[in-house]
């Protein structure tokens, strides 16, 4: 008789990983779905079974409380007083009198329709339904603790505690003696000591809404609560205009026509592209800072610049550096697309002399190269956007005009899985989380190029996942510990190379042998406790690797 054999923690982590994709991809195909019928029970169980290390305590009767700032602040303001969320395609909200809300660490429009409805538009793709779907149902599991909590067994009553927040969220303002008893209830509500809860109060607070944590607690839970004794049931729905549009690269294909029509205008399209994917300041400061803020830093180094230029407080420092951009061949373009991925086009041809940072080659204006940057994309956005990018421009007279692409560099935040927070990592491969998918490549950048700066620096495969904030430590330690060798998790890196293999590889729309770089810096460390996303930003830690990446990436542009 054979030995039975047990699943490893991992296995049942990835399976549980599958079965959450399965039922969100059905569910988006039906159209809608109530959380708390059968297939939001669904979704709740499966990410019960994962408990993701970003939402620390989600499987444990007490409230998760750094996961919950973590969701709230990837998620529109007031969603928790929603009974229904509609997502939906770009559909023109835009143009009505809604205010769009948008997220303080998502790039998304989001409409407040009614006192019931919340609207999120969906432009990023399926990653950003994803992203949205498994915050939510993490919101619904604490809203559930919460009513568990506080409704009294057998009947439709709730304990005192509820009575006493219920009378404070009502409340425009509270003295500190109020505020104070109400987190007292709070805290009993939520099975968390008073000092966790304090903290939380101030985290949530904002100017136009001191008490709003105590009113996110209590809608939360009013909702929930409503369910179970009136049968008034939450549903999230999914626009059939979004249903038809998904996939079809509609928005991405508008970003990238807008793009190659601007090159076109400046007669930039047969000059060599060195395509760099970052954030919207690191490449324009490492170019300009120095020149432009040469009397405020006389004596200071490089990485005192950027660090200034980093803080919001000094908003005359970077109009300056953007300035003299501006005038030395910077061209920027503002995303009407709906991708919201800004751009920036740098003509070095139009450098004037003392400028820049750099020295650029001689040569002659045609093979100067023209350097530009994309924002950041979100998941598979990035196969979205790279792939319509790469492809020829048509013109008006249907002719192709293949872009000169001599580079294509990536720069981005990544989970590390040995080191800690601002640490570098360079891989050799992408891998894709829940497939055989594997894309090893030639990068351009290696280890020894950033050794010696005082921070670790790690180079083999890294793993895209299918969603940072599904990830859990029994898969990324199998990841890290088999012979993968697995030493960070990002979200685009296989979307990115699968654009770049098949336009250099298959379409030839670009040359066969076009440089590719990658390099990450690390935002977190998913296996080490306290050190997940949801334990706060990066701060200044994350100007040092930024701009050291950034300087490598010109420096080997500047001498092609």
């Amino acid at each position: 008789m054979k030995k039975s054999t047990n699943t490893t923690r991992a296995q049942e982590s990835t399976n549980a990983i599958e079965r959450l994709y399965i039922t969100m991809r059905h569910l988006f195909n039906r159209g809608f779905y109530k959380p708390s019928g059968v297939s939001g029970a669904a979704l709740r169980q499966s990410l019960l079974q994962l408990r993701p290390e970003i939402y620390g305590s989600i499987a444990e009767e007490k409230t998760e409380l750094h996961g919950l700032i973590y969701v709230l602040e990837r998620l529109p303001e007031g969603i928790e007083q929603c009974r229904y969320i509609n997502l939906t395609s770009d559909e023109g909200y835009s143009s009505s009198q809604f205010q769009p809300i948008i997220p303080p660490k998502r790039r998304r429009n989001c409409y407040r329709i009614d006192d019931e409805q919340m609207n999120i538009e969906i432009t990023r793709g399926r990653s950003d339904i994803y992203d949205i779907l498994t915050h939510l149902t993490f919101l619904f599991i604490e809203a559930e603790k919460i009513s568990n909590r506080v409704l009294i067994e057998d009947t439709d009553n709730t304990i005192r505690d509820w009575v006493k927040l219920e009378e404070a969220a009502q409340q425009e303002e509270l003295s500190l003696k109020e505020r104070e008893v109400a987190l007292t209830h709070v805290a009993n509500i939520l099975g968390r000591p008073f000092i966790e809860v304090l903290a939380v109060h101030k985290i949530l607070s904002i100017d136009s809404d001191p008490e709003r944590f105590l009113k996110i607690i209590y809608w939360l839970g009013k909702l929930a609560i409503e369910e179970v004794t009136t049968g008034n049931k939450r549903a999230i729905t999914f626009s059939p205009m979004l249903r038809e549009r998904l996939g079809h690269h509609i928005h991405g294909e508008r970003w990238a026509n807008t793009i190659k029509e601007k090159l076109r205008e400046n007669n930039l399209l047969g000059r060599p592209i060195h395509i760099i994917s970052a954030n919207m300041h690191s490449v324009m400061n490492s170019l300009f800072a120095k020149k432009a803020l040469s009397k405020e830093f006389a004596n200071n180094d490089s990485l005192s610049i950027y660090e200034a230029l980093s803080n919001s407080e000094n908003s005359m420092l970077r109009d300056k550096v953007t300035a003299l951009a501006m005038k030395n061949g910077m061209i920027p373009i503002n995303d009407i697309s709906g991708t919201n991925i800004d751009v920036q086009i740098f003509d070095l041809a139009k450098l004037g002399t003392g400028t820049c940072g750099y020295e650029l080659q001689n040569k002659t204006e045609n093979e100067t190269p023209v350097i530009f940057v994309m924002d950041y994309a979100f998941g598979e956005q990035a196969y979205e956007t790279i792939d319509e990018l790469l492809k020829p421009y048509r013109t008006k007279k249907n002719q192709e005009v293949f872009l000169n692409v001599a580079s294509i560099s990536i720069m981005g935040k990544a989970g590390i899985l040995d080191g800690g927070k601002g640490d570098i990592m360079i891989p050799d491969a992408h891998i894709f989380e829940g497939s055989a998918d594997n894309y090893p490549f030639k990068n351009e950048l290696s280890r020894s190029d950033f050794e010696g700066n005082g921070l670790k620096v790690l180079q083999g495969a890294m793993v895209t996942v299918l969603g940072t904030s599904l990830q859990n430590k029994d898969i990324l330690k199998f990841f890290h510990q088999s012979t993968w060798n697995v030493i960070g998790l990002e979200m685009e890196g296989v979307h990115y190379q699968k654009a770049i293999q098949s336009a250099s590889k298959i379409r030839k729309s670009i040359r066969e042998d076009v440089k590719v770089r990658y390099a990450y810096y690390a935002s977190d460390n998913p296996l080490e406790t306290g050190s997940t996303l949801a334990s706060g930003g990066l701060g200044t830690t994350g100007v040092k690797p930024t701009y050291l990446i950034t300087d490598k990436i010109l420096t080997q542009i500047f001498n092609s």
